[in-house]
């Protein structure tokens, strides 16, 4: 491991966290972000729903970890919500199943120390025209609606409050772009880089208003080695320096 140890924010998802880092994706913004401040853990597994999550939770946050995370972001939902099979076969999961298995993780990551902060993101809207030109026939199979995800992102949004946990509604923030059909994916259902914009819009603006100590806000975040040096840029009057370390493009 390298040091200094910083603060670790973990995404912990299906494909929309695996994928993050693609397409200037969420993940890879917040990265940019929190460059100084925090390290960003990427454990994102495409088509997972919420019981394989549950299946290895312990394995990826184990409870006796010397170091605990200090936010983790957590999306399941949208697999959860695609149509049933009758073989019983694939990622579906029942809503009051899915709810359960969302207050299950809840329950996990907040045990895992006092300080473990934790954000989910509800289900995504999904462009259904496009997700039929990606796939083609298989549309019809993957079953995937943006009425059911609507349905499971409400589930998530009433019960993370209900419980006292942060939640970001993305179906809805998504939705409110007027063009969102068009710009916030890359197939219909993944995220593009305008669609990441607003993800991680919403996660900061949790982020500025959560009465949370320590903050995690990036603004109020110390930068690593961010103290003055002779070193620093020599400023206009060649007398005096201005430290850059908390130089941020966004």
């Amino acid at each position: 491991m390298v040091g200094p140890v910083r603060p670790q924010f973990v995404l912990f998802g299906s494909s929309i966290v695996q994928f993050s880092y693609s397409n200037g994706g969420w993940g890879s913004i917040l990265a940019d972000i929190y460059s100084r401040k925090a390290d960003i853990l990427l454990r994102g597994y495409a088509g997972w729903n919420s019981r394989r999550a549950l299946q290895v939770l312990d394995q990826i946050f184990p409870k006796d970890a010397v170091v605990q995370p200090s936010l983790v972001i957590v999306y399941f939902g949208g697999n959860d919500s695609v149509y049933p099979q009758p073989s019983g076969l694939g990622p579906h999961v029942p809503l009051p199943e899915y709810i359960e298995n969302i207050g299950k993780i809840a329950t996990h990551l907040k045990s895992l120390s006092e300080k473990t902060r934790v954000i989910f993101l509800s289900a995504p809207p999904v462009n259904e025209a496009q997700i039929r030109d990606a796939l083609g026939d298989k549309f019809d199979n993957l079953g995937r609606t943006n009425e059911l995800c609507g349905k499971y992102s409400e589930a998530c949004v009433e019960h993370c409050r209900a419980i006292g946990v942060k939640v970001v509604d993305l179906w809805n923030a998504l939705q409110k772009r007027d063009d969102w059909l068009t710009t916030c994916f890359t197939d219909g259902i993944h995220l593009s880089g305008e669609g990441s914009k607003i993800v991680v819009k919403e996660i900061l603006k949790i982020l500025k208003e959560a009465d949370w100590e320590p903050d995690l806000h990036w603004k109020s975040m110390a930068s690593e080695f961010g103290e003055d040096s002779p070193y620093d840029f020599v400023g206009p009057d060649g007398k005096t320096t201005f430290n850059v370390s908390n130089l941020n493009l966004h």
